[in-house]
This record gives C-alpha cells, structure tokens and sequence, in this order.
C-alpha cells in the first residue's frame, strides 16, 4: 500500500522523540475521553443526566469526553465507571527502548488480587 503525505509527514515528525511522546500522550488522553462517551451512550444517558448521577455540572461531563483534557482524576473516573456500571483499570508498562528485542508473549506478571 502506498504512503499518503500524512503517512509519509507523520512518520517524519514521530522521527522526533519529544514528538512522538507528545503524540502518545494526547492519544492516551483521547482514548478516555472516547471510553468515557462510549460508555455513556451505551447506558443511554445524555451528559446531563450522567451529571445528575454524579452531583456534578454537564460542563464537566463535557471536560471528561474532550479529547484534549488532561485532568481527569482517578476518583471521577472510579465515580463515572460505577455510574456506567464499568472499573477503571491503570495499567502501568515499562517503555521499550529502540532496538530492544520484543517477545510475543504478555510480559504483565501482576495480577490484582
């Protein structure tokens, strides 16, 4: 398949260690922000009946599904996931280093009790 620009810009830009940091981190930030709204409209709630359930503002609904928000605490998210009838799970899992060999098998040792 052939490279698109963006493919070929991207992959340029991602060359750059504090680039693609930036970039995992917003995608990290995204993926919760995409949980939290998937979630929620599979319980068939809008934002402002979620903030109900939570005594909070739609307006902070509204914060914890923008892509772009960092500040999700863990405390609202164990508060949003107990609403949606789902957990929070944090997953910590060591960086690769460029070049290090990778084996195919899970390397998460930790299960939670």
């Amino acid at each position: 398949m052939n490279k698109t620009n963006f493919d070929c810009y991207l992959e340029k830009h991602l060359a750059d260690p504090d680039v693609a940091a930036r970039f995992d981190h917003a995608g990290q930030a995204w993926d919760v922000a995409l949980q939290i709204a998937d979630l929620r409209r599979q319980a068939g709630l809008s934002q402002k009946e979620l903030a109900a359930l939570l005594h909070t503002s739609q307006q902070q609904i509204s914060r914890l599904e923008s892509p772009g928000y960092e500040g999700h605490s863990l405390s609202m998210l164990r508060r949003v996931a107990e609403a949606l009838h789902a957990r929070v799970r944090v997953v910590f899992e060591p960086v690769e280093e460029e070049g290090a060999p990778t084996v195919a098998e899970s390397e998460n040792h930790y299960t939670p009790g």
